[in-house]
């Protein structure tokens, strides 16, 4: 009953993504989009490629801290491979085995951690990335020059330290036992973001946009929380609504707002196949010092 449930709930996830794809390009021509992609600049993309996978070794090292925290002393080379594996499943074993329960079920074999203490540092992972989304929109949004936001500028500035101080208050209440700890995975969640906003810029430069860029960045993180919702297939077809309408209700060219999502689609699609490897030969989980943990 569990494995046919897991298949239609990945049947469901293809399915959905098919749709939204769907609804977007009768909107738009996939030629269209397929021509602006076509034109880029490889080197550019290359560098959205480094800035990415560099986003996704911060994010790693973020999680190893929070293992370190719960006595789970993995050493970087571990956690890395971990890492890699869980962003393949995933991505590309939707409705499966998920990444994040992979991933908890290797470190409960291995260190016989209880599966409470992982199923929140897991669940916090998330979480920490969704708050750094949030917060990077509203720093976003007073650059921009949409006329409907000009009266609440003052109101958006002071959006950003009540956003941190709520984020700070619901961590101390949800995670005591992570709270010593917050400053610093808050930065390294700013980091991961911050790379990923880089990684976006680098293919707006490869796609030859030179205007609206701070639009087409908040139109990202944007997608980026919508994406989180576990209803397609790594994002694919929920992230091109967003930048579809975000183009039109910022007027943006929306074939180049598609060709945006589909690139950074791509370029999670390459660093995640490399967890492959792991999925053919489970990665040896090592415990490493305790230097990640703060005294």
């Amino acid at each position: 009953m569990e494995k046919l449930r897991k298949k239609g709930l990945a049947v469901f996830k293809l399915l959905f993504s098919i749709l939204l794809l769907y609804l977007v390009f009768t909107r738009i021509p996939f030629t269209e989009v397929w021509e602006v992609i076509r034109q880029a600049q490889l080197s550019y993309l290359l560098m959205a490629l480094l800035a990415f996978a560099g986003s996704k070794w911060i994010a790693a090292r973020r999680l190893n801290l929070y293992f370190h925290k719960i006595k789970i002393h993995l050493d970087e080379r571990s956690n890395r491979k971990l890492y890699l594996l869980g962003m393949f499943y995933n991505l590309f074993l939707p409705g499966g085995i998920g990444g994040d329960a992979y991933k908890g079920y290797l470190l409960h074999r291995t260190f016989g951690t209880p599966g409470k203490s992982l199923a929140q540092v897991l669940l916090l992972d998330r979480l920490s990335g969704l708050a750094l989304l949030a917060i990077y929109c509203i720093i976003l949004l007073p650059w921009l020059s949409h006329p409907r936001l000009e009266t609440y500028q003052a109101l958006v500035w002071a959006g950003i330290p009540i956003g941190i101080l709520l984020y700070r208050w619901a961590h101390q209440r949800a995670f005591p036992l992570l709270h010593s700890i917050f400053w610093i995975s808050l930065g390294y969640s700013a980091l991961v973001q911050f790379a990923q906003l880089v990684s976006v810029y680098l293919i707006l430069m490869a796609l030859g946009v030179t205007g609206s860029v701070v639009e087409y960045l908040l139109i990202f993180m944007i997608s980026s929380i919508v994406a989180i919702l576990p209803l397609t297939i790594g994002g694919i077809g929920s992230r091109e609504v967003v930048f579809y309408y975000g183009a039109k209700w910022l007027g943006l060219q929306e074939d180049i707002s598609i060709g945006v999502s589909l690139t950074f689609f791509a370029l999670t699609a390459l660093v995640s196949l490399l967890g492959i490897v792991y999925h053919f030969r489970n990665p040896k989980l090592n415990p490493g010092s305790d230097s990640l943990n703060p005294k």
